[in-house]
């Protein structure tokens, strides 16, 4: 998650070229195309961001999806790439938060926060953010960073903290309460991990 590349320009944008009207949320813009379609959205950017992570390593097997039904979206298609996008926009499709909130295991201690994890409250609507990089000091303090895409779908992008500017893009892991990011509000409970 660390090697994403950004965009220098900080404008989020909708799949139909228009701006987002709230301009506020983004820290930073990820440098990964979202379609011209209204399909990335938040829980399919947190599948697409594990997904390219499985098959650039080519852990094919790995990359496995479920929908609301408990129906499973396996890639069995090695390193093709057009056939890898297009399973992916079947995955966006049919799965999202919902089903995302069934598949991911339940992380009972918060401060074993790590990269790769999903704070994820499954619904329609639903929302999920994925850890996309953390940090900890000399005296033990952790800190780490969100990334969402939203509704309808648009560039994914480093999310700001809206209640502590000073660390923002940064989240304190010893942070008392709620998780408030600029467009949803998570409880401790709900991260997850794969």
């Amino acid at each position: 998650l660390r090697t994403i590349p950004l965009k220098e320009e900080k404008t989020v944008y909708l799949f139909n070229g228009k701006k987002k009207s709230n301009q506020s949320a983004q820290f930073a813009v990820i440098d990964i195309p979202g379609g011209n379609k209204d399909l990335q959205q938040c829980a399919d950017v947190v599948m697409r961001l594990r997904a390219e992570y499985l098959f650039k390593y080519k852990h094919y097997s790995d990359i496995a999806f479920m929908d609301y039904a408990g129906k499973w979206y396996r890639w069995r298609g090695g390193d093709k790439r057009s056939a890898f996008d297009n399973y992916l926009q079947t995955v966006f499709g049919w799965c999202g938060s919902a089903s995302l909130e069934q598949q991911l295991k339940t992380v009972p201690d918060f401060t074993t926060i790590k990269p790769g994890d999903v704070l994820v409250k499954g619904g329609f609507p639903g929302h999920a953010v994925i850890v996309a990089d953390m940090a900890i000091n000399k005296e033990g303090k952790k800190i780490y960073m969100l990334v969402q895409g939203y509704q309808p779908a648009q560039d994914m992008h480093v999310l700001v903290n809206p209640n502590d500017l000073d660390l923002s893009p940064w989240y304190a892991v010893d942070m008392e309460g709620d998780i408030i990011t600029p467009e949803w509000t998570f409880d401790r409970t709900r991260l997850k991990r794969w």
